[in-house]
């Protein structure tokens, strides 16, 4: 039965009165559903604003397909596809949507350089676990350059600041991950795996698997990685021109498509 504070009973303005419906995008109380501790349990659309399906990003199948139906989120969901299918459009659009810079930051920043993020995150309704935290961060590794500047620029208030610009690419990506993925938060990561070696990518698998141990953390990944989507419990979501449709490791594309490179490479290469 449900509760006469769910989500779906509970009009607007009472949510709106308790504290429960905020921002640029809609934050729902879940009350009356099962109890978890990380932030977002459903993406939907914001039936108030609500996308063209003629107008990019709304032609890609994936981002039609959450727009419609939405989508359930776990503790750790991860976006895998090829280059253009939508994956990287979804992760943003979600951490936008939760207030996340879309450059990369916390709640807090904004730093901004040229805009190129879609308007999806307008159009979005993020359905939260009562209770949860609204911390986060959002790491994408083609703005992590000018990030780090925008961090030097405004120093901490509340610890030492790293130098991130004297390591490289890779070290700076991780030392991040390890010193802002802390506690209770959403943690949105688009392609890290660009910045990183395959150590690399080990690396900050270990640190992901210690927040989702903690059992406050939510993980949202795009990725090409099949060591970063092997994430252990993680939903996995392949992306492409059919929408989203679950899969398991060993059942995506990607990892049958590395197996079969790494097991014959001269097959691929003789076409080039």
């Amino acid at each position: 039965m449900s509760h006469p504070w769910s989500d779906v009973c509970m009009p607007r303005w009472c949510l709106g009165w308790f504290g429960l419906l905020d921002g640029p995008v809609e934050w729902v109380a879940t009350m009356g559903h099962a109890s978890h501790n990380f932030p977002i349990r459903r993406v939907a659309e914001d039936h108030a604003h609500q996308l063209d399906r003629r107008r990019w990003p709304g032609v890609l199948a994936p981002v039609a397909q959450v727009l419609d139906h939405g989508l359930e989120l776990t503790s750790a969901t991860i976006f895998v596809g090829e280059n253009g299918s939508g994956k990287s459009t979804l992760a943003e659009a979600i951490a936008l949507a939760y207030g996340l810079s879309p450059e990369g930051g916390s709640t807090g920043a904004r730093h901004s350089t040229r805009s190129t993020e879609s308007v999806l995150a307008d159009h979005l309704q993020l359905v939260r676990n009562a209770g949860a935290t609204r911390r986060g961060y959002f790491l994408r590794a083609e703005t992590m350059h000018g990030f780090f500047t925008y961090l030097e620029k405004n120093p901490s208030t509340s610890g030492p600041d790293i130098s991130f610009h004297d390591m490289s690419h890779g070290e700076s990506f991780l030392e991040l991950a390890v010193d802002r993925f802390r506690g209770r938060g959403l943690w949105v990561l688009d392609e890290p795996e660009s910045a990183l070696s395959f150590a690399g990518c080990l690396s900050l698998l270990s640190v992901l698997k210690d927040l989702l141990a903690a059992g406050s953390s939510q993980i949202i990944m795009s990725t090409h990685s099949p060591v970063l989507a092997a994430l252990p419990g993680a939903q996995i979501l392949e992306v492409g021109p059919w929408g989203l449709r679950q899969r398991t490791w060993s059942e995506l594309d990607l990892i049958s498509n590395w197996r079969s490179f790494l097991d014959s490479p001269e097959r691929y290469l003789r076409h080039l």
